[in-house]
């Protein structure tokens, strides 16, 4: 981290202005051919793709708070918006791209405004085991679908194992000069990741391009892009129904998690990496903003996709500078390269797709999982989900088992009970620690998890359960060390169990009271807690012990 730091505040202005420009030179060639492989993923055209990376890496570099994030299409958003449209079953090509526009459009809206309401830790309710599973699954389900491209075979299956199931019946129709470009591609660019600082899928459309200019592959059977015609985007709205903007509405929220999730990751690891503070309702702006603006020229959704980001940092991006410079020759690219693009073979876009994503195919993730036996069969439900459901059932399903898996957490409150370690004024868990003193007539519980709404009334069920137990206990002390805050509810339910135990003759006493607490029980029940809150269990205890005396 201290390198980093030094050798952004220390190397010379022209130096720095060297590096971000080598970076947004890779930057540019990587995002080309992800333009041209993640527009195939949402059927639609290159231009929403190039228009898309163009809008997400210009308002970024102007909004944004990290050095290295790139933002762009990526390959889960490109997949979730092509589910969305086909879920809504177009009529035509036109109307699926006025769909897609839309749900680009209102996912935007929706970051903003959640940006506004200051959600940006949003993505915290999407476990990562969840997110590993969805990647995993997404990146197989996208693969097998570029199979039939490489292979030459036409299919008419849409579903993963469907499309294994009809290639393997239709073995005999590969085409081989088809399948030989696509397997060298492939190869090719497997050999290049042993070089980072070389483009690889860049390179290998370039060669592809030369191939399809020095050969006519139509001869072969290999099919091309096909011209490509870039037009300056205008602004504009998809003329649709108020029933289709509601129901994309709806929809509009899973891109919307995923987008989050996603670039939030991305932009937390690589600003934690180099001592970097970003603020997260802030990249929740920058992202709405450019996917408003995006949708607005009718490009793709875009986000923070880790590889490109990581690529933008290898690379020695110094500031936003290498976005700014990666959009400039990006544009270049598509204005002076656009014939050429059109001459690449259609497998060796399938290529670039899955060396696109073939990280997100590693297993290390979940196989981590398993070895330390913690949430491995979340992360294996979102794979299941993903790969027999769909990309957008399956995305939202993982998504509710994330939410599950927290409701399940605050569903079965953990309590401890406290004791001193050694006359210290330390006070631990009693159970790790057998050997630490209980004080007579007292119990001290500490509740694992803050107190709010959904956990409240488990937690003090709990407490009174213990209190039952230590029936000779005069004196209930809580520490409140894991709440920040409480909200009505669980202030009304410490009101209603401190009336419960005064009924009782017991006296309840709250430990490391934070501020906002004190003001707000002192506020609602002051007669039940004045000189009843204190700044330390040590203190309370102290507290308890002259309550017992008399």
């Amino acid at each position: 981290m201290q390198n980093s730091l030094k050798r952004r505040f220390f190397l010379p202005r022209k130096q720095l202005l060297l590096a971000d420009a080598v970076a947004g030179l890779s930057v540019a060639f990587i995002l080309l051919p992800e333009a041209v492989a993640y527009a195939a993923i949402a059927h639609l055209t290159i231009q929403a793709a190039i228009t898309a990376a163009l809008v997400g890496l210009l308002c970024y570099a102007w909004l944004g708070d990290s050095h290295f994030a790139i933002v762009a299409p990526t390959s889960s958003a490109a997949a979730l918006l092509a589910a969305v449209v086909l879920s809504m079953h177009p009529v035509d090509a036109s109307a699926a791209t006025g769909l897609g526009v839309a749900l680009v459009i209102l996912t935007g809206i929706g970051l903003l405004a959640f940006a506004k309401a200051r959600l940006g830790r949003l993505s915290a309710f999407i476990s990562r085991p969840v997110l590993h599973g969805f990647s995993f699954a997404l990146a197989l389900t996208i693969i097998i679908k570029q199979l039939p491209i490489i292979l030459g075979i036409k299919i008419h299956s849409s579903e993963p194992f469907q499309i294994i199931v009809e290639l393997l019946v239709h073995a005999q129709d590969l085409a081989v000069w088809n399948t030989f470009i696509g397997c060298c591609a492939l190869l090719l660019l497997w050999l290049l990741k042993r070089w980072p600082k070389i483009p690889g899928a860049f390179v290998v459309l370039v060669l592809g391009i030369c191939l399809s200019n020095n050969i006519n592959l139509n001869d072969f059977n290999v099919a091309i892009v096909g011209p490509v015609s870039l037009k300056t985007p205008i602004l504009t709205l998809p003329e649709l129904p108020l029933e289709k903007w509601l129901n994309i509405a709806e929809l509009a929220c899973g891109l919307l998690i995923i987008i989050v999730a996603e670039s939030w990751g991305s932009i937390r690891s690589l600003s934690l990496l180099h001592g970097n503070n970003v603020e997260p309702n802030r990249e929740l702006f920058a992202l709405g903003t450019a996917n408003l603006v995006s949708g607005l020229f009718q490009g793709m959704p875009v986000g923070a996709g880790f590889s490109v980001s990581s690529a933008n940092e290898e690379a020695g991006a110094q500031s936003k500078l290498a976005g700014f410079l990666a959009a400039l020759v990006l544009l270049l690219m598509a204005i002076f390269g656009q014939v050429w693009i059109g001459h690449i073979p259609e497998p060796i876009v399938a290529a670039a797709v899955i060396n696109a994503l073939s990280h997100a195919l590693s297993p290390k993730a979940l196989l981590h999982l398993w070895r330390i036996d913690r949430d491995q069969y979340l992360a294996l439900a979102a794979v299941v989900a993903v790969l027999i459901f769909g990309v957008l059932h399956g995305m939202l399903l993982a998504v509710g088992l994330s939410l599950a898996a927290a409701m399940r957490t605050f569903s079965q409150p953990l309590v401890r009970e406290l004791a001193e370690l050694d006359s210290s004024r330390d006070y631990v868990d009693r159970e790790n620690h057998p050997k630490a003193i209980i004080q007579a007539d007292i119990l001290i519980l500490r509740p694992e998890e803050p107190m709010f709404f959904a956990s409240v009334e488990g937690i003090l069920t709990e407490v009174q359960q213990r209190l039952k137990s230590r029936s000779e206990a005069k004196v209930l002390i809580i520490s409140l060390e894991e709440s920040a805050n409480l909200d009505s509810t669980a202030a009304e339910c410490l009101i209603e169990l401190a009336d419960h135990l005064q009924r009782q003759e017991k006296i309840l006493l709250l430990a490391r009271v934070k501020d906002p607490i004190r003001q707000l029980l002192l506020q609602l029940a002051e007669k039940q807690f004045q000189n009843q809150l204190f700044w330390s269990v040590a203190d309370a205890v102290i507290d308890a012990k002259k309550i017992v005396l008399t």
